[in-house]
């Protein structure tokens, strides 16, 4: 019986499988990459396509940098470009417009991240709030947990006497 049920399950996953292998094959040759997929203001993205084919020169523009150029990449048949986010860039998605020659365009985005205001606001639970007039020791937390390791010795010393005068 276990080895029918086994065969059942592998069954299913090998039908899985099957069934997500032409998707996987349709998938188109050229695209286009953004690195960082998040960024910051300030931060220098980078544009990576294959989309062009065997040309050797494209242009891009970004809603947020402006224009770059697509220059070829490390591999044959891949450009990449790069510009900067403005310190000033707004928070949201930037569209980045790929062309080459003779008439391929394509677009891709990212997600630009605010930068935060201040300082990071970081501390250790009661500890950090106890100056700010939050109330609480930073004791209190170490006290409530020995007071329930206290009561759980207790209870189980307690049971154990029970059990003793109960088997005898």
């Amino acid at each position: 019986m276990r080895l029918a049920r086994t065969g059942t399950q592998l069954a299913l996953v090998l039908s899985a499988l099957a069934l997500s292998a032409p998707s996987a094959v349709a998938a188109p040759t050229g695209g286009a990459w953004v690195n960082p997929g998040k960024a910051a203001p300030g931060s220098t993205v980078t544009v990576t396509t294959t989309a062009c084919g065997k040309e050797t020169y494209g242009k891009g523009e970004s809603v947020a940098a402006g224009q770059f150029h697509l220059l070829p990449g490390d591999r044959e048949g891949v450009l990449v470009g790069r510009f900067t986010l403005p310190l000033d860039a707004v928070s949201g998605t930037d569209t980045v417009t790929l062309k080459c020659p003779p008439r391929i365009k394509q677009t891709v985005t990212y997600q630009i991240s605010g930068r935060p205001n201040g300082a990071v606001e970081a501390g250790f639970g009661w500890a950090a709030g106890a100056d700010e007039g939050g109330g609480g020791s930073p004791y209190a937390l170490g006290a409530l947990l020995l007071g329930g390791a206290a009561a759980g010795v207790v209870v189980r010393m307690r049971r154990r006497a029970t059990a003793t005068r109960n088997s005898v």
